[in-house]
């Protein structure tokens, strides 16, 4: 009898199950069982052995569920990897990894069935064998052509595809002709129809139409390669926002595709991205496939399954998640925007990080991993530093276009001086003003949505707060709603203070929302727009408004950090930075590295022409913070030796690792009984690296309070080894019944 030990998509260990005979099996391939007294799950057999099980009852696979496996020996070591990194199971991996149609499950056999991914089909023509010769055909065409000129167009088609098919079916969709005609001439006798598996779009082999590299790209390009060939597997692109990244992108790309491999191109998220991706598509057209989570469950599945089988030369483009895809014929990785915090999963297991996760894939593909910022993280510029990565400067904006004017504009004077007029100082109302009049563009950005972030009442000071999370509800003027951001729970405006019974209740600071309806009224004949996660509720809502803002439709666009990415619009020449004191002031030791970041990338959608130089005014109460001075100057390095330099003090990375325990439990008392053991065991092992038990800023979401628990492990020391004690720990807590309730959970290399 022959056993495997199959990866269900639950948070558990490996199983054994015998395997029936005649049913042939190899590592990988995705097959039926049943778990428990009666559920039916797909499994992945990770390991094929002939040694019996403990268990006293064994089941038995009876049938894989798809041709060729889903997973191939590197899938199966990334995925290892990412349950041992990032301390969860195989299965937790599991679920995350495979679209959910490819792995149904039911009650039932018949359920499962149910459940099952069944592939699109559509109707295939083919001549039948009596017309299959071109000199009979011809002469019918000839004969039918005045009485019936539609049917002898459509045969003369049908017999152009027929040759260049080899006479073997094809798909009807190619024809061009409709149902009806298609149909009347399966009628009279000259093809027949079939249904099949639609096939999916050839690969086209024309030769791709590549930007015209400058110089400075030229010699950027060639320093890549040549790392390459040193055989260094890393490599740092920094370029200033503007600086012709994704030429240099292009050309590499277009050097792998035409050895008939495959480039795996991550983007941050891929919503924010469509201006990128229409490019790249302009340029190599039906190679490219993209996967995110916002595609339907059936074109993920479609594209998983077909890259199983794929001959490679494709440019897969895509959010973290296409990482878990079969990329059997990978040669390049790059990972755009490689800074950028949405890389990194936090919410659920695993909680890994895109940009570390690609490198590792790379290496295990044989690849080249190119990371791609104009304002790296400071981990990834310490190993550009050091040696270990290599690195390229692009300092210079793709062609003659300059870099913006950068204006500080002190938000305290300001009111002090009578120069400010609502939220904006008279320096940025000026530059928008001057812009419209030059029939220019504008971006404003403020980092919060809604109205406001919090009603208060004037006479005694009561907010309104959501009964789940311990934080205030925002105002959503549109909606007339106040709203939770961390829950979603959503109240009425009150119209009077429920602790004083007053009417005295008002809307404190400022939204995008409140931003769209200050400048509608500051400049009444301006079109105005609003980008944010109110208003781009759908992939279409949201192209809509990119689409406008880019055509001329629109002239000023507000919006959250969804404006700093991935953009290139020709006409912009002013950037507000509504309130930089939010990003300066988080409790955080990356808050100065990602204010730096966001300032800049957004500061960067200014004046990407040489005709349109831009301006950029950041408004702030704090004018001589470093920061913003080092924003002012475009001068990374020195935020980024001063950052390091802090970071070294205090053992924080890239000197150290994090990891970060997250315990929440709905009893605060219980909670922080049960940190401070952990804390206390922890120590045992750690010592002085432990930090807390601490509340996060927000201590309670959804109804469970929350504390926190950090072991720093300098670098140098085994992070194996701390993870296996801190598994040690935590096993230990949770088989205390006192603390079943409590959840535990962690995050590797925390963010």
């Amino acid at each position: 009898m022959r056993y495997a030990d199959i990866v269900l998509p639950l948070a558990q260990p490996t199983y054994s199950f015998a395997i029936a005979d005649g049913l042939e099996l190899q590592c990988g391939d995705a097959v039926a069982v049943q778990f428990g007294s009666r559920n039916i799950y797909t499994g992945i057999v990770w390991r094929l052995h002939n040694q019996p099980p403990k268990a006293k009852r064994i089941k038995t696979i009876s049938r894989k569920l798809y041709p060729h496996p889903l997973l191939d020996a590197c899938q199966q070591q990334l995925w290892e990897w990412l349950a041992d990194y990032y301390m969860c199971t195989l299965g937790e991996v599991m679920r995350m990894a495979l679209p959910s149609l490819i792995k149904p499950q039911g009650a039932t056999d018949e359920e499962f069935a149910a459940e099952e991914f069944q592939p699109r089909t559509e109707p295939f023509v083919t001549l039948k064998a009596e017309w299959q010769s071109e000199e009979l055909l011809l002469a019918e065409i000839e004969r039918i052509h005045r009485r019936a000129p539609k049917r002898s167009e459509a045969l003369e088609r049908i017999l152009a595809l027929s040759k260049s098919h080899d006479f073997q079916p094809f798909a009807r969709r190619l024809t061009g002709c409709d149902a009806t005609l298609i149909g009347a001439l399966e009628k009279a006798g000259y093809i027949e129809q079939s249904l099949r598996e639609r096939e999916c779009e050839s690969r086209s082999d024309v030769e791709p139409l590549l930007p015209q590299l400058t110089s400075a790209q030229t010699l950027v390009a060639e320093q890549i390669r040549h790392s390459q060939s040193e055989g260094r597997r890393v490599h740092l692109l920094r370029g200033v926002t503007g600086s012709g990244k994704t030429e240099i992108y292009m050309t590499l790309i277009a050097d792998v595709l035409s050895r008939g491999a495959d480039v795996l191109l991550l983007v941050p998220e891929i919503a924010l991205t469509s201006q990128l991706i229409e490019r790249m598509r302009r340029v190599f057209g039906e190679r490219v496939t993209t996967y995110h989570s916002k595609l339907t469950a059936l074109r993920r599945t479609e594209a998983y399954l077909r890259l199983t089988t794929s001959k490679g030369g494709e440019l897969i483009i895509g959010a973290r998640s296409a990482l878990l895809l079969p990329h059997r014929h990978l040669q390049l990785v790059i990972v755009d925007e490689e800074h950028d915090q949405s890389y990194k999963q936090s919410d659920t297991a695993p909680r890994y990080n895109g940009r570390d996760t690609a490198i590792y894939l790379a290496s295990l593909r044989g690849a080249f991993t190119l990371l791609g910022s104009a304002t790296p993280s400071l981990e990834s510029y310490a190993n550009a530093m050091s040696g270990k990565y290599g690195y390229s400067l692009l300092t210079e904006r793709y062609g003659n276009a300059s870099q913006p004017e950068i204006i500080i504009s002190d938000t305290t004077r300001a009111v002090k001086r009578g120069e400010r007029k609502i939220h904006f100082n008279h320096a940025l109302l000026s530059a928008i003003d001057e812009a419209l009049a030059r029939g220019e563009q504008v971006m404003l950005f403020q980092n919060r949505r809604g109205f406001s972030p919090f009603v208060s009442c004037r006479d005694c000071g009561w907010t309104m707060r959501c009964p789940h999370c311990n934080v205030t509800l925002t105002l959503h003027r549109n909606t007339s709603r106040m709203e939770c951001h961390y829950c979603g729970h959503t109240a009425p405006m009150p119209k009077n203070c429920p602790h004083c019974h007053t009417s005295e209740l008002s809307p404190m600071g400022f939204g995008t929302e409140k931003v769209e309806q200050t400048i509608e009224q500051l400049f009444p004949a301006a079109r105005v727009a609003r980008l944010d996660r109110d208003t781009s509720t759908s992939e279409s809502a949201y192209n809509r408004i990119i689409r406008d803002f880019e055509n001329g439709h629109t002239d000023i666009l507000v919006g959250t950090q969804m404006i700093s990415k991935g953009f290139d619009f020709g006409k912009v020449s002013v950037v507000g930075i509504l309130n930089a004191d939010n990003l300066l002031n988080s409790p955080d030791f990356r808050a100065s590295e990602r204010a730096y970041q966001l300032m800049t990338q957004v500061a960067g959608r200014a004046g990407r022409r040489d005709d349109a130089p831009g301006v950029v005014v950041i408004q702030t109460s704090e004018p001589d913070n470093p920061i913003i001075g080092w924003v002012q100057r475009g001068d990374y390095d020195a935020m980024a030796l001063s950052e390091l330099s802090e970071r070294h003090t205090f053992c924080y990375p890239p000197y150290s690792r994090l990891l970060r325990i997250v315990l929440r439990d709905e009893e605060p008392q219980l909670l922080r009984q049960c940190a401070a053991l952990l804390a206390e065991r922890l120590r045992e092992k750690f010592g002085r690296r432990v930090v807390g038990p601490v509340a996060p800023p927000i201590d309670r979401i959804r109804g469970q309070y929350i504390i926190h628990l950090m072991i720093k492990i300098e670098n140098g020391r085994s992070i194996a080894r701390a993870r296996e004690l801190l598994r040690e720990a935590l096993s230990g807590i949770s088989s205390e019944v006192k603390f079943k309730s409590v959840t535990l959970s962690i995050d590797v290399d925390a963010q």
